[in-house]
């Protein structure tokens, strides 16, 4: 894959919130994956800790990322993190080397 940036975003939901948190980013994953850009944009969740959920994201550029759509669901996050999140989410960016 030639991805120019690849981003990981780590969400914890609260106790109790899990099933919300999962409806909440599965809600994310068709309009992000229709952006121009998107190359792939992939929920998981841990199979040791189901209030832990990780987004595997490549796009073909940071201007793509930071299209209408991302910052959306970013948004989205940071408006019901208060209420279904135990902590803010963590998000890294990565470039491909090989």
């Amino acid at each position: 894959m030639n991805a120019s940036l690849t981003v990981i975003a780590h969400i914890r939901a609260k106790a109790g919130q899990e099933s919300r948190v999962r409806q909440i980013l599965q809600g994310l994953l068709s309009p992000t994956r229709a952006e121009v850009g998107c190359i792939n944009y992939d929920l998981h969740r841990s199979q040791g800790d189901p209030a832990v959920f990780v987004f595997y994201e490549n796009w073909e550029s940071e201007g793509h990322l930071e299209s209408a759509c991302a910052i959306r669901a970013h948004s989205i996050l940071s408006k019901t993190g208060r209420r279904t999140l135990a902590e803010p989410v963590q998000i890294t960016k990565w470039q491909i080397l090989a």
